[in-house]
């Protein structure tokens, strides 16, 4: 075999060996006495016992770097944290793909020895490794662009409600209970937030990390801003509004300009070469035929 072959094959069972090697280094009997004495404390205390956290995601946490996590959380947070994939589930499922594309790789490396499979193994594992990256990051970036859409329209809820006479927070509630889609959750999070005791400002800071979208990051500044200086809410909500409005009419304005431009390359590659067939064929043919 050539070294290049070599080469890729210590790429795949290296990290395996490394994997190996850090499942049977844990010291499983200092977690298992660690976990018993803080379990018998709580049980103790208030009755709550604390499960063994699963070994694969202690592995993938001591494997993963801090700030690889951390963007991890964040895109979760964009995504909406979906229940049926939390953090730790996550982090869990990231090693356990990649392991079972590296052992598939394996498999056709034994099936047919060469550099095109070990190269296809590889492939496999870097990329079932980050498969749920993609997909977590493609549920939030439909999230925000659904948040986006809604803004407007929640505004006007809004403004509607406070001119009605209800306070802030209330019109906030409203529209979070009569509407329907990701940001009326985002809302009622919010509210959730200030009434356990949480600083509204750091409510409303949260929602606009929570909702990457410049227009409630727009919005949260101003109502942090009117509740500092004792500004009239409906003002804020009125401007907000017609300003959130403006910006959709040049989003959409934006998508149908670059519309004829996303449309080019497949009228080049796709139609215009079928409809040349078509129309040149024949004549194509008729001329073969009275050269030939």
């Amino acid at each position: 075999m050539t070294p290049f072959a070599w080469l890729i094959i210590a790429l795949i069972i290296l990290p395996l060996a490394y994997f190996a090697w850090s499942l049977l280094s844990i010291d499983r009997k200092g977690i298992v006495a660690i976990q018993g004495n803080l379990g018998s404390g709580f049980t103790q205390s208030g009755g709550v016992s604390l499960r063994r956290p699963p070994l694969l995601l202690g592995v993938a946490r001591k494997l993963t770097p801090g700030s690889y996590e951390a963007k991890l959380d964040h895109w979760l947070a964009l995504a909406g944290r979906p229940m049926s994939m939390p953090l730790p589930k996550l982090m869990s499922l990231k090693p356990a793909l990649a392991l079972a594309g590296a052992f598939g790789g394996v498999f056709l490396f034994l099936l047919s020895p060469g550099p095109a499979m070990v190269g296809l193994g590889l492939f496999l594992t870097i990329f079932l490794y980050f498969l749920p990256d993609l997909l977590i990051y493609n549920t939030g970036i439909k999230r925000q662009e659904a948040i986006k859409l809604e803004f407007p329209n929640t505004l006007d809820q809004m403004l509607i409600s406070v001119e009605a006479g209800l306070g802030f927070e209330s019109a906030m509630e409203r529209a979070a209970v009569q509407g329907a889609g990701p940001l009326p959750q985002e809302l009622m999070r919010t509210l959730q937030d200030i009434q356990v005791g949480r600083p509204r400002q750091e409510s409303y800071e949260a929602l606009a990390e929570r909702c990457a979208v410049p227009d409630i990051r727009s919005f949260v500044l101003a109502v942090i801003q009117a509740d500092k200086y004792g500004i009239g809410i409906a003002n804020v909500l009125r401007a907000q509004a017609k300003k959130a409005r403006v910006r959709r009419r040049q989003s959409a304005e934006e998508r149908a300009m670059k519309l004829p431009v996303k449309v080019l390359f497949p009228l080049l590659f796709c139609i215009f070469p079928v409809l040349f067939i078509v129309l040149l064929g024949p004549a194509a043919i008729r001329i073969i035929q009275a050269f030939g």
